[in-house]
């Protein structure tokens, strides 16, 4: 998997303004309440998707393609949520956008013993551990994300150093997800880098 965001050279005091106090109305809510419906279709593919791996081995190239528009439509809006670029995310998982980048490389073939595994035990081996250490993570990536906010605020630049540290978060994040979807068989390192 790989997973960017484009460092901007300046950002929009602006549009950092009007995502604080209105982004939630004009931008937040419509894509959340459209993402709750596309999200239950997902679950619905990846329900049937589960099937098919537990009988092929694969994973359905249609389903898995959804699935990957799907993250990422959700990096794009993640992206301005988090003030890491400007300009208002596309709709739809069709939706493009030449700041953000997510490519999941389509697998041949899932081992089934690893989807039975995920499925009973992966709360244990997988989500407890990252989900502990993805907690701390997150808490310093929104102390980083407030600071940030102010640097934007007053200099117009997101800082390189936290732009990095915030995408990091994100990877480890959709690598984690990624894996609890069945759409992978490597397990999630403990970290977000390239």
């Amino acid at each position: 998997m790989q997973l960017s965001v484009t460092h901007q050279e300046s950002n929009s005091r602006g549009e950092l303004l009007l995502r604080t106090f209105f982004g939630s109305v004009y931008m937040v809510f419509p894509h959340l309440f459209l993402l709750f419906f596309a999200e239950i279709w997902a679950r619905i593919l990846g329900f049937i998707a589960w099937w098919v791996i537990l009988f092929t081995g694969r994973y359905p190239e249609n389903m898995f393609a959804f699935q990957v528009k799907l993250m990422q439509w959700n990096l794009r809006l993640s992206a301005r949520m988090y003030n890491l670029c400007d300009g208002y995310p596309a709709f739809w998982p069709s939706g493009t956008d030449d700041k953000t980048n997510l490519v999941i490389e389509y697998p041949e073939s899932l081992s089934r013993g690893k989807l039975l595994l995920r499925t009973f035990f992966g709360i244990f081996y997988v989500y407890i551990p990252h989900m502990f250490m993805l907690f701390f993570v997150g808490i310093w990536a929104m102390i980083l994300n407030f600071i940030s906010w102010w640097v934007i605020l007053f200099t117009g630049t997101y800082p390189i150093s936290n732009h990095e540290y915030m995408v990091r978060y994100l990877r480890w994040s959709y690598r984690v997800n990624l894996y609890m979807l069945n759409m992978t068989d490597t397990y999630p390192p403990f970290n977000g880098n390239e």
